[in-house]
């Protein structure tokens, strides 16, 4: 399945639109043609051995087609095969290009939990204070009471789905918090407005309260941008 998936993603085409879904939302056919820069015929034929091999769901309304990413595991497997690729910076040619890289690095989404060099420092600061375990980033007995009175809720997972999971970072090839866990700490930081959207698709802006909160919470030195 792996190497499948590999194979499937060695297309910049297809690893672009899967890229381009990477924010959970779901997309039309042609939306992504656009994105990628390919006739609506070419992107029908990646999209659909793209469904074919598992990576994307497909749903249709009308006569549009829409596609989104077949799941958190999904969105995992794209963020690590991805870590092994060249650093965005590599292709950065354009003043526009770089300030998107930069940002994109610095804090998005990776389908619904946070990445990118702030994803991992908290990451890292919750390691430290003993909420997640190093080896797998699995949350401790005392991450649980740290979760709940940081949320107001218990960490809730459905099935055999883990409450955390460990994720590498792309562009810091390192590991940022996955799974129920990390979904519930982005959906907090953004409802608190700490972190607000971009125009960049996936990439997050860290609002002036946000620096002074996260760097309060975490003891992190942070710009807002």
């Amino acid at each position: 399945m792996t190497i499948t998936v590999a194979k499937l993603l060695a297309d910049d085409t297809r690893a672009a639109m899967c890229l381009a879904l990477m924010d959970g939302r779901a997309r039309t056919a042609g939306e992504l043609a656009r994105h990628v820069g390919v006739a609506p015929s070419t992107a029908t034929e990646h999209l659909s051995r793209l469904v074919e091999g598992g990576l994307l769901v497909e749903a249709r309304q009308g006569r549009h087609r829409y596609l989104r990413l077949a799941g958190p595991r999904a969105a995992e497997l794209l963020e690590i095969l991805t870590a092994f690729g060249p650093r965005p910076e590599a292709k950065v040619n354009s003043l526009r290009a770089h300030r998107t890289a930069k940002a994109l690095a610095f804090a998005r989404t990776c389908y619904d939990h946070l990445a990118g060099t702030l994803g991992v420092a908290v990451t890292d600061r919750l390691v430290e204070r003993g909420v997640l375990d190093e080896d797998g980033l699995t949350v401790s007995d005392a991450g649980r009471v740290w979760f709940a009175g940081f949320l107001g809720e218990e960490l809730v997972t459905r099935g055999r789905r883990p409450v955390s999971r460990s994720c590498l970072d792309w562009t810091e090839r390192r590991p940022h918090l996955a799974r129920v866990a990390g979904q519930a700490l982005l959906r907090s930081f953004v409802e608190r407005e700490w972190l607000t959207p971009r125009e960049t698709p996936r990439a997050l802006r860290l609002t002036p309260q946000g620096r002074e909160a996260l760097g309060d919470l975490f003891a992190l030195e942070l710009d807002a941008a």
